[in-house]
């Protein structure tokens, strides 16, 4: 890996558009290196496991919204993207819309956390709807895949953009639309100009993860998907991008990060070098955002344990979770966020407490993506009166290990204390979650099928599952990647809710 200084250049300075860093991620994308056995099994992996959550949201309301924005542009001349669900083709912007909500809704796919933090996996639906609309094949699906999950991973760990409130999909667009260069091996150029313009087009406030949050959460990073594959078509056509798009007098350093004096280091690969970034990211068993997870499998043993000794959660006084700065200030009390208590907050908001989430994991022992967000779930005075009495504080070892880049080190877990009206104080602590790759029962293919299989239970019929497995595993040698589609019977999309009347 090569390390990049970014830094803002005045219009005036000699800055040749060659070291600009669109123009190095560019030619990341453009570098015709294979792509190692490694990184392709854990593509597939990747592929599986959204799938998996596409099935479990397929009929939640955003996910029937932006389903039916995609239905309203169907395409009919052999090209367009296939729709999760739905038979036939679409428009491939508004496929990937649609694909991407479905993946995003339930927080339940893949993440990488450093000193940024991300789900890489959002960069599938945008890729592979361009892969499907360009007729391309696994192979080149497979390398463009490899490339947009590098250069999130990398972005991610060289510029930092939730300290000043803006949303972490403004490293997605510029990444999507690498991929999507690699997928249709564009000349540098042309992928340069498609990622400043993603990049133009996709920084935003991150107020979509502040306060009440509604599902626009799960909208964002879609429509940062459909902007690179709006973007591709219009630097395709000749058309540039504002430049230099980061280091700018006024670009996005100047005036949305860090300002002009400050430096980032961003690593990319080196020329011939091969895209391992996926390797370094991980998936979820639990659907909630990733610094639960280590928590969720926490608090199901503690809940074990306190339940062997006799103890009654009714007596606890107080539950105080030691963890890291973002753990803390994001998804714990440092937030300040009154809605984070509130039992009528949206389950968006919920799945960004952790301090419901670890007082219904004590209490049930378990965590399901539905059953443990419904509203009766979260309005059990027993379950109020314990949530309430959870608080985070930050430990400056955990926010060590989850800025460390030592794989064996980092971690995203806390140690929780736990005292009784009585003063007992029962403590433990947890790393990393269970599936994480050092974590109790890391996940591997079996793991990601098995995911895909309870997930899809009751909504993709077993005969389509099977099928949709044998064309995942064989993704590198499909010809027609509508084959990664998933149609589902129309008795499961009946139960999708009545939706208002749109414009279109």
């Amino acid at each position: 890996m090569i390390n990049h200084t970014v830094r803002t250049y005045r219009s005036a300075e000699d800055f040749p558009h060659e070291e600009h860093l669109a123009y190095k991620i560019a030619r990341v994308a453009a570098d015709p290196v294979e792509v190692p056995a490694d990184t392709k099994e854990m593509i597939i992996n990747r592929i599986i496991d959204n799938a998996s959550v596409q099935a479990a949201s397929v009929i939640r309301r955003p996910v029937t919204d932006g389903r039916a924005m995609a239905a309203a542009r169907p395409v009919t001349d052999g090209r367009g993207a296939s729709v999760f669900g739905l038979p036939g083709k679409y428009a491939a912007e508004w496929a990937a819309l649609a694909n991407g909500t479905a993946v995003r809704e339930l927080d339940f796919h893949d993440t990488f956390l450093a000193a940024e933090y991300s789900h890489p996996g959002d960069n599938i639906p945008p890729i592979l709807a361009a892969a499907q609309q360009a007729g391309k094949g696994g192979r080149e699906l497979i390398r463009g895949l490899a490339t947009g999950y590098e250069i999130q991973v990398d972005l991610v760990r060289g510029i930092c953009l939730h300290e000043h409130r803006i949303d972490h999909v403004a490293h997605l667009g510029p990444s999507a639309a690498a991929g999507i260069g690699t997928l249709l091996d564009l000349d540098v150029e042309t992928i340069y100009q498609a990622i400043g313009q993603a990049l133009h087009t996709t920084t935003a406030t991150r107020q979509s993860r502040k306060g009440e949050i509604s599902s626009w959460k799960a909208f964002a990073p879609a429509f940062a998907g459909k902007m690179a594959i709006e973007a591709i078509d219009r630097a395709m056509r000749g058309e540039g991008a504002p430049s230099p798009i980061w280091e700018g007098e006024d670009g996005v350093i100047a005036w949305l990060l860090s300002g002009p004096g400050h430096e980032y280091i961003v690593p990319l690969p080196g020329e011939g070098e091969a895209k391992r970034g996926i390797l370094d990211t991980y998936t979820k068993e639990h659907s909630a955002e990733y610094q639960s997870q280590a928590p969720i499998d926490l608090a199901r043993r503690m809940g074990e344990k306190l339940l062997a000794e006799g103890k009654d959660l009714r007596d606890v006084e107080s539950i105080v979770l030691h963890t890291s700065h973002h753990t803390h200030y994001v998804i714990g009390t440092g937030s300040n966020d009154p809605q984070k208590f509130d039992p009528q907050a949206s389950r968006e908001t919920l799945d960004h407490s952790i301090m419901y989430i670890f007082a219904v994991a004590l209490e049930d022992r378990a965590w399901h993506h539905e059953r443990s967000y419904a509203p009766e779930r979260a309005n059990r005075p027993e379950t109020i009166e314990l949530w309430k009495k959870v608080s985070t504080v930050e430990d400056p070892e955990w926010t060590r290990r989850y800025h460390s880049t030592d794989p064996n080190e980092k971690a995203f877990g806390a140690r929780a204390v736990i005292t009784f009206t009585d003063g007992t104080v029962v403590e433990d602590e947890l790393a990393v979650a269970d599936a994480h790759p050092l974590g109790a029962r890391p996940f591997a293919r079996e793991q990601y099928i098995e995911k895909f299989r309870i997930l899809a239970d009751g909504v993709v019929a077993p005969a389509e599952q099977d099928r949709f497995l044998a064309a995942a595993e064989n993704t590198e040698n499909l010809t027609d990647l509508a084959e990664l589609n998933i149609e589902l019977d129309a008795d499961v999309l009946a139960k999708a809710p009545t939706l208002g009347k749109g414009l279109f």
